[in-house]
């Protein structure tokens, strides 16, 4: 029974930060500290509970830093805003050092070009989309940034199903 409870958890906790990470980009410009923080402390929680043993656990750890580090590099240039770093740096958890965190980022980088581009197109056509009557909020009309949490969500659906405690979680249900 507790196993299905963590495998509830582990397909359902990543998802709602993500969707809820990306909508307060879209419509706020920043993403709170509370989804990253919360991403983190569920991470640690669960998979413990769902067999992962130290060694895995420190490489999830080992691939949370390098994201970390990369991301900060992306913030001291200003080129990444200090939420994505930290929602990238979160989820990177749930991924661990192998594959699916590079299908993870890759993702995401696609992601963001097509996030990008809609935006530019959306602010250039901005004046004849309101006009039709369509409310667009502030970030997509005004702001200069791209709300990048957007890509983050729309990588991490692609490819949460690559992570290992992603993977855990389908076979418990497979299985039963």
């Amino acid at each position: 029974m507790v196993d299905v409870v963590v495998a509830i958890l582990v397909l359902s906790v990543p998802v709602a930060a993500l969707i809820y990470a990306a909508l307060s980009d879209l419509i706020t410009m920043t993403i709170p500290n509370r989804i990253s923080l919360g991403l983190a402390v569920a991470f640690l929680l669960l998979a413990p509970l769902a067999g992962m043993g130290a060694v895995e656990l420190g490489f999830a750890a080992l691939a949370a830093l390098l994201v970390f580090i990369a991301c900060f590099a992306l913030f001291a240039v200003n080129v990444m805003g200090g939420g994505d770093a930290k929602l990238l740096t979160a989820i990177a958890l749930w991924y661990g050092l192998n594959s699916s965190l590079i299908a993870f980022l890759t993702a995401v980088a696609f992601a963001g070009g097509v996030v990008t581009l809609v935006f530019l197109l959306l602010r250039s056509q901005a004046h004849r989309v309101v006009s039709l009557g369509v409310p667009l909020p502030s970030s997509m009309v005004t702001a200069k940034k791209i709300p990048y949490g957007i890509a983050i969500a729309i990588g991490g659906m692609l490819t949460l199903g690559q992570s290992p405690l992603y993977m855990w979680a389908l076979r418990l249900f497979s299985e039963s």
